[in-house]
């Protein structure tokens, strides 16, 4: 690890002249995308990218903990992830994994190169943080499901090329033990996308709408009825991934805070280093587990509450410690500040809400009463 990430920083070092162009993204949608997806591109032409997937994958081979410690470097570089970093590491096993060999074959290198974008379709209206409840049907027809029902805060559907889907299989009061993953070509007739406007003004999440969607039978992951096991694996690869990730940029973040800020409280910057510390710590075990194929359970709920906890404390201290700039300038570095500060309000509801992750971490974990 520690070669590859002398030779990762080398290469940055090295490259400098090229990536220049994507320390800084656009502000809107299309632009953004357009220049994660060059990034993701250079990366993976370079192999950095392609480190811990298998060959069936156009992978280079060895485990995904490689990943982490290029996703890591950039953060600390202050470049911005690659957009599918974030992707390709909460759906990119699952595919692997899950769905049949000709099709992961035929989708991840695609990914990987930065040639498509997808996104996952998990939460509904009234059905968030409780999958178990989720509504949308998909009834057997033959060698095809047809899929009816709503998503609610997809990140990034406008510009996806596939879907990640979570579909009811069994009856209405299956609960956890009917649903299905479905991965779903978002070109297909019969998706509606609706653009919501988040609180920082970008509209970087959807609503979805299945009307009568045809998915072959091919595109199942896993086994039909398995889609809560499928679920699972997934939020234990977004709350390692993610917290992984979200820890470096935070660490980089915190470095920009006493930078802009060099009055602020020792005591101050000390809690919001201890905080991201820990959350390193948790999400390297939780990655530790997954690159060794170990089963981590409701661990990773841990690693959840803590990156809400942590990025909430780092943008309370940026706004307790530069006001002026959080609230009133206007240059590109204030936008920054005002978007992460209002960004991190929905880090303790996205991916899972905190409530329930205390939930989870009282009763599964520390074996307490039920809330009643």
């Amino acid at each position: 690890m520690d070669q590859l990430r002398s030779d990762f920083r080398q290469w940055l070092t090295d490259n400098a002249d090229e990536l220049e162009r994507f320390r800084s993204l656009p502000t809107d949608m299309e632009g953004i995308f357009a220049t994660l997806s060059a990034m993701q591109r250079v990366m993976y032409d370079a192999g950095w990218i392609r480190l811990g997937w298998s060959a069936n994958v156009e992978g280079l081979g060895g485990p995904p903990a490689l990943r982490a410690v290029v996703s890591e470097e950039l953060a600390e570089a202050g470049y911005p992830p690659p957009f599918s970093f974030a992707v390709q590491e909460v759906l990119g096993p699952a595919i692997e994994r899950y769905a049949p060999a000709e099709l992961s074959a035929e989708v991840l290198p695609r990914l990987l190169r930065g040639e498509e974008a997808w996104c996952q379709g998990f939460s509904e209206p009234g059905s968030g943080s409780d999958l178990g409840s989720l509504r949308t049907k998909a009834i057997d027809a033959g060698d095809h499901w047809i899929v009816n029902g709503e998503k609610i805060w997809t990140s990034w559907a406008q510009n996806a090329d596939r879907c990640v889907l979570l579909v009811r299989t069994g009856t209405p009061d299956s609960a956890h033990r009917g649903i299905t993953a479905l991965f779903v070509d978002m070109d297909t007739p019969g998706i509606e996308i609706s653009p919501l406007t988040a609180i920082t003004g970008e509209q970087d999440f959807s609503s979805l709408f299945f009307k009568d969607v045809k998915v072959p039978k091919t595109r199942t992951l896993g086994e039909v009825g398995g889609g809560w096991e499928f679920s699972m694996f997934v939020l234990s690869c977004e709350r390692g991934a993610a917290a992984w990730q979200r820890q470096a940029w935070m660490r980089w973040r915190l470095r920009r805070l006493v930078a802009d800020a060099p009055h602020i409280a020792d005591a101050r910057v000390g809690e919001a280093f201890e905080l991201i510390s820990a959350l390193r710590l948790l999400s390297r075990r939780t990655l530790r587990s997954l690159s060794n194929g170990e089963t981590v359970g409701v661990l990773p709920s841990f690693d959840k509450y803590l990156m809400s906890t942590a990025e909430k404390f780092l943008f309370d201290s940026a706004l307790a410690a530069i006001p002026e700039r959080v609230l009133a300038a206007s240059d590109r570095e204030a936008d920054d500040w005002r978007h992460d500060y209002l960004y991190s309000r929905a880090s303790s509801i996205y991916g899972g809400a905190k409530e329930i992750q205390r939930n989870i971490i009282a009763e599964r974990i520390l074996g307490l009463p039920r809330e009643k």
